[in-house]
C-alpha cells in the first residue's frame, strides 16, 4: 500500500496518464511523449518491492527508471523533490492579478503558460495535445489561468476536486504574485487545497508544516 501523500498524487496524476500498472504495492504512471514527472514514475510503498518489472515497463516504453518515493531509495539519483501539504489563504490580495476558469478550447494557452513557467516551452504542444483528450469528460478537472494588469498570461494550474477536497498538483507561475493568486482562487474551490510545492518554494509560510511531506523523484543507476 501507498503512504498516503503519494496516494494522493497517484489519484491526481492517473487519470491524465495513458498507462497504469500495479505490483507489488508499487503504481507505475507512464506517458510517453510528455514531461511531467508525475505521469512518468513508479510510486514506491514504504517497504520497496522488487522493482525488475516495473523498471522494465519503462524501458520498454522508452522512459526513463524514474521513482517516487518519501525516503531515499539506494542506488538512485535524487532529479527533483516536492512538498506536498494544505495551502493556507491568507486573504485578498492586491496584486492586480485576476484569475479565472478558461475553456478547454484555450488549453492550448493554458499549457503553453505552464510550460514556460517550468522553462520547458517546447513540450508545449504535446503536452496540450494529451491533456486535451485525456479531460475530455473529465468534469472534475478545472483548468484556471492567471493575468497580470496588462492582460498578460502569467500562471495556469489545473485543479481537481475528489472526496471533498481540492488538489493542485499540476502548475506554474511566472512571479509569486501570480502564484499566490492562482492558489488562493483554486483554494477558493473547496474546503481545502493540496497543493505540491518545490522544496524552495515561492510561497514562504503558506503550508501547513504539520500535514506536509517531501516527496523525491529517483533516477534508478544502472537500470
Amino acid at each position: 500500500m501507498l503512504p498516503p501523500v503519494l496516494t494522493e498524487l497517484t489519484q491526481y496524476f492517473a487519470p491524465l496518464s495513458t498507462f497504469q500498472r500495479e505490483e507489488g504495492g508499487a503504481l507505475t504512471l507512464l506517458t510517453p511523449g510528455v514531461n511531467v514527472l508525475g505521469l512518468n514514475a513508479t510510486y514506491l510503498p514504504e517497504v520497496v518491492p522488487n522493482l525488475r518489472s516495473a523498471l522494465a515497463w519503462h524501458e520498454a516504453h522508452g522512459l526513463p527508471p524514474l521513482v517516487a518515493s518519501l525516503s531515499p531509495v539506494a542506488g538512485a539519483q535524487e532529479v527533483a523533490a516536492l512538498t506536498v501539504g494544505t495551502f493556507v489563504p491568507t486573504g485578498v490580495q492586491d496584486s492586480g492579478i485576476v484569475v479565472e476558469q478558461i475553456s478547454r478550447l484555450h488549453l492550448q494557452k493554458w499549457v503553453d503558460v505552464l510550460t514556460a513557467a517550468h522553462g520547458t516551452p517546447e513540450w508545449a504542444t504535446p503536452l496540450a495535445w494529451h491533456l486535451a483528450a485525456r479531460l475530455e469528460g473529465q468534469r472534475d478537472y478545472l483548468p484556471l489561468l492567471a493575468y497580470n494588469p496588462a492582460g498578460e498570461a502569467v500562471g495556469a494550474l489545473l485543479w481537481h476536486g475528489a472526496q471533498g477536497k481540492g488538489a493542485a498538483h499540476l502548475w506554474g507561475a511566472l512571479n509569486p504574485p501570480a502564484a499566490l493568486a492562482l492558489l488562493t482562487t483554486a483554494a477558493g474551490l473547496g474546503p481545502q487545497l493540496r497543493v505540491s510545492l518545490p522544496t524552495t518554494p515561492l510561497l514562504n509560510g503558506k503550508m501547513r508544516s504539520s500535514d506536509s511531506s517531501t516527496v523525491k523523484f529517483n533516477l534508478l543507476n544502472g537500470s
